[in-house]
């Protein structure tokens, strides 16, 4: 049980950092201004929190027998279901993340306006699975660290966040692909 507290605390505190890099990321785009150290300070603490979140979250999984049995009760566990599956999808997705403004610059220089459209696809997609992982586990982290113990409350939080969720999500979207459109498109 100790090693899922460590890794439900690494979990909020990577919802923590990664608000703070979205939210400067958002500022970015919409003001146009951009500083790559700042860019670096909101962006490596996440990538760290979120590593050790990820190497504790598959430990738990692999020397923890609890919670693997998916098939027992399908309806139950559509969340972890969901939590896993966008937990598996952040790492190959972040990799295209990191690159794609490089990505973008070259395709833009090469004329290759397809490959341009799909890396500006590839940003809400990447947006859609990082919110997803965090809407569905971030009550369980608050009821694995202690902090909540209330089915009530837990489904009062769940429908805050999920909310919380679209409204983040529909920002960092449009003003990112604005800014992304503006830069590349016009």
């Amino acid at each position: 049980m100790r090693l899922k507290k460590i890794n439900a605390v690494l979990a909020l505190l990577s919802i923590a950092a990664l608000l703070l890099h979205v939210g400067y990321t958002v500022f970015c785009y919409l003001a146009f201004y951009y500083n790559p150290t700042l860019k670096i300070v909101t962006a490596i603490p996440f990538m760290v929190l979120a590593c050790l979140h990820a190497v504790c979250g598959m430990a738990a999984v692999f020397m923890q027998a609890d919670g693997t049995r998916l098939d027992l009760y399908p309806r139950l566990n559509v969340r972890t279901v969901l939590q896993r599956i966008s937990a598996a999808l952040i790492f190959p997705m972040l990799i295209l993340h990191i690159n794609t403004f490089r990505l973008m610059q070259m395709s833009k220089e090469a004329g290759n306006t397809f490959f341009l459209v799909l890396l500006l696809l590839s940003e809400p997609l990447f947006f859609g699975v990082v919110i997803t992982h965090v809407s569905v586990s971030f009550s369980k982290a608050l009821i694995t660290v202690g902090w909540l113990r209330s089915v009530e409350k837990q489904r009062v939080i769940d429908r805050v966040v999920y909310i919380l969720g679209a409204v983040i999500f529909a920002a960092a979207v449009f003003f990112i692909l604005k800014g992304q459109i503006a830069m590349f498109f016009m």
